[in-house]
Protein backbone atom coordinates (compact mmCIF):
# COMPACT_ATOMS: atom_id res chain seq x y z
CA UNK A 1 0.00 0.00 0.00
CA UNK A 2 2.80 2.34 0.80
CA UNK A 3 4.50 1.89 -2.41
CA UNK A 4 1.15 2.09 -4.52
CA UNK A 5 1.43 5.89 -2.76
CA UNK A 6 4.64 6.47 -3.07
CA UNK A 7 3.64 5.49 -6.82
CA UNK A 8 0.93 8.17 -7.39
CA UNK A 9 3.07 10.58 -5.44
CA UNK A 10 5.79 10.41 -8.17
CA UNK A 11 3.51 10.22 -10.96
CA UNK A 12 1.37 13.36 -9.84
CA UNK A 13 4.81 15.45 -9.35
CA UNK A 14 6.02 14.60 -12.26
CA UNK A 15 2.77 15.42 -14.45
CA UNK A 16 2.82 18.67 -12.58
CA UNK A 17 6.32 19.64 -13.22
CA UNK A 18 5.60 18.43 -17.11
CA UNK A 19 2.62 20.72 -17.09
CA UNK A 20 4.44 23.37 -15.90
CA UNK A 21 7.55 23.48 -17.59
CA UNK A 22 7.22 20.99 -20.25
CA UNK A 23 4.15 20.88 -22.31
CA UNK A 24 0.63 21.08 -21.86
CA UNK A 25 -2.84 20.17 -23.85
CA UNK A 26 -4.58 23.51 -24.56
CA UNK A 27 -8.51 23.96 -26.02
CA UNK A 28 -9.24 26.10 -28.88
CA UNK A 29 -12.24 28.09 -27.65
CA UNK A 30 -12.34 30.84 -30.61
CA UNK A 31 -12.45 31.17 -34.25
CA UNK A 32 -9.01 33.38 -34.56
CA UNK A 33 -6.73 30.56 -35.71
CA UNK A 34 -9.74 29.48 -38.53
CA UNK A 35 -8.63 27.46 -40.96
CA UNK A 36 -5.50 26.51 -39.13
CA UNK A 37 -6.97 25.86 -35.57
CA UNK A 38 -10.89 25.24 -35.78
CA UNK A 39 -12.60 25.97 -32.64
CA UNK A 40 -12.69 23.27 -30.70
CA UNK A 41 -9.33 21.91 -31.20
CA UNK A 42 -6.91 20.53 -28.94
CA UNK A 43 -3.19 21.27 -28.84
CA UNK A 44 0.19 20.74 -27.69
CA UNK A 45 1.48 23.69 -26.22
CA UNK A 46 5.37 23.56 -26.21
CA UNK A 47 7.00 25.72 -23.27
CA UNK A 48 10.78 24.66 -23.86
CA UNK A 49 11.04 25.47 -27.50
CA UNK A 50 11.97 29.70 -26.81
CA UNK A 51 14.17 28.77 -23.89
CA UNK A 52 16.30 27.48 -26.70
CA UNK A 53 15.41 29.95 -29.44
CA UNK A 54 13.64 33.00 -30.40
CA UNK A 55 9.99 33.43 -31.76
CA UNK A 56 10.14 33.28 -35.64
CA UNK A 57 7.93 34.36 -38.13
CA UNK A 58 5.34 31.94 -38.77
CA UNK A 59 4.84 30.32 -34.86
CA UNK A 60 1.83 29.93 -33.65
CA UNK A 61 2.27 31.33 -30.14
CA UNK A 62 0.18 31.14 -26.78
CA UNK A 63 0.62 34.45 -25.19
CA UNK A 64 -1.01 36.18 -22.00
CA UNK A 65 -3.60 39.04 -23.59
CA UNK A 66 -2.26 42.34 -23.72
CA UNK A 67 -5.48 44.11 -22.79
CA UNK A 68 -6.60 41.45 -20.09
CA UNK A 69 -3.62 39.43 -18.44
CA UNK A 70 -6.28 37.38 -16.87
CA UNK A 71 -6.72 35.91 -20.64
CA UNK A 72 -4.76 33.86 -22.95
CA UNK A 73 -4.62 33.74 -26.73
CA UNK A 74 -3.09 32.37 -29.40
CA UNK A 75 -1.86 34.03 -32.16
CA UNK A 76 0.79 33.84 -35.45
CA UNK A 77 3.97 35.45 -35.31
CA UNK A 78 4.24 38.21 -38.79
CA UNK A 79 7.02 39.88 -37.62
CA UNK A 80 10.10 39.43 -34.93
CA UNK A 81 11.74 42.31 -33.32
CA UNK A 82 13.32 45.24 -35.36
CA UNK A 83 11.19 44.03 -38.77
CA UNK A 84 9.28 46.57 -40.50
CA UNK A 85 5.92 45.63 -40.54
CA UNK A 86 2.93 47.25 -42.76
CA UNK A 87 -0.63 46.47 -43.75
CA UNK A 88 -2.27 47.36 -46.74
CA UNK A 89 -5.78 46.52 -47.85
CA UNK A 90 -5.51 43.50 -45.49
CA UNK A 91 -1.88 42.55 -47.35
CA UNK A 92 1.09 42.18 -45.12
CA UNK A 93 4.11 43.35 -45.67
CA UNK A 94 7.56 42.87 -43.81
CA UNK A 95 10.96 44.70 -44.62
CA UNK A 96 9.22 46.11 -47.51
CA UNK A 97 8.32 42.44 -49.11
CA UNK A 98 4.91 40.96 -49.70
CA UNK A 99 3.91 38.19 -46.71
CA UNK A 100 2.92 35.21 -48.64
CA UNK A 101 0.59 33.54 -46.07
CA UNK A 102 -1.59 30.64 -47.91
CA UNK A 103 -2.92 29.61 -44.31
CA UNK A 104 -5.05 33.15 -44.02
CA UNK A 105 -9.02 33.30 -44.38
CA UNK A 106 -10.95 36.50 -44.85
CA UNK A 107 -15.06 36.04 -43.82
CA UNK A 108 -15.81 39.27 -45.38
CA UNK A 109 -12.86 40.32 -48.14
CA UNK A 110 -14.56 43.21 -49.55
CA UNK A 111 -14.90 44.86 -45.88
CA UNK A 112 -12.36 47.29 -44.82
CA UNK A 113 -11.79 46.72 -41.29
CA UNK A 114 -9.95 48.77 -38.43
CA UNK A 115 -7.06 46.68 -38.43
CA UNK A 116 -6.59 46.25 -42.47
CA UNK A 117 -4.14 49.04 -42.60
CA UNK A 118 -1.35 50.11 -40.82
CA UNK A 119 1.66 52.39 -41.38
CA UNK A 120 4.96 51.07 -41.32
CA UNK A 121 6.29 50.20 -38.43
CA UNK A 122 9.00 48.62 -36.34
CA UNK A 123 8.92 45.93 -33.82
CA UNK A 124 10.05 46.67 -30.50
CA UNK A 125 13.25 44.75 -29.33
CA UNK A 126 12.41 41.64 -27.58
CA UNK A 127 8.76 41.24 -28.95
CA UNK A 128 6.81 39.97 -31.98
CA UNK A 129 3.73 41.36 -34.10
CA UNK A 130 0.41 38.79 -34.35
CA UNK A 131 -1.95 38.00 -36.09
CA UNK A 132 -4.78 35.64 -36.37
CA UNK A 133 -5.09 33.33 -39.37
CA UNK A 134 -8.57 34.27 -39.60
CA UNK A 135 -8.40 38.14 -40.20
CA UNK A 136 -11.33 39.43 -39.91
CA UNK A 137 -12.70 37.94 -36.74
CA UNK A 138 -9.68 38.23 -34.84
CA UNK A 139 -8.10 40.90 -32.34
CA UNK A 140 -4.76 41.03 -32.21
CA UNK A 141 -2.02 43.72 -33.10
CA UNK A 142 -3.98 45.41 -35.48
CA UNK A 143 -6.38 46.47 -32.99
CA UNK A 144 -5.35 46.31 -29.68
CA UNK A 145 -5.47 49.27 -26.82
CA UNK A 146 -4.69 49.82 -23.50
CA UNK A 147 -8.29 49.43 -21.30
CA UNK A 148 -6.97 52.59 -19.13
CA UNK A 149 -5.47 54.75 -21.85
CA UNK A 150 -7.21 53.93 -24.97
CA UNK A 151 -3.60 53.46 -26.89
CA UNK A 152 -2.79 51.23 -29.24
CA UNK A 153 -0.59 48.19 -28.20
CA UNK A 154 0.79 46.65 -31.15
CA UNK A 155 3.41 44.07 -29.88
CA UNK A 156 3.24 41.16 -27.79
CA UNK A 157 6.48 41.27 -25.42
CA UNK A 158 8.62 37.76 -24.86
CA UNK A 159 7.80 38.17 -21.40
CA UNK A 160 4.07 37.06 -22.06
CA UNK A 161 4.55 34.32 -24.25
CA UNK A 162 4.21 31.10 -22.45
CA UNK A 163 5.07 28.74 -25.47
CA UNK A 164 4.68 27.44 -29.12
CA UNK A 165 1.87 25.33 -30.34
CA UNK A 166 3.27 22.01 -31.92
CA UNK A 167 0.21 20.14 -32.48
CA UNK A 168 -3.21 19.86 -32.66
CA UNK A 169 -6.24 17.28 -32.90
Amino acid sequence: MLRLAWLVLVAAVTALFLKSFVAEIIYIPSPSMEPTLPVGTYAVLDKITFKLREPERGDIIVFRSPEDREKELVKRVIATPLETVELRQKTVWVNGKKLNEPYVQYTRPQDLLRGDNLEPTVVSPRSVFVLGDNRDESRDSTVWADPQTHRRILFVPYISIRGVVRGFY
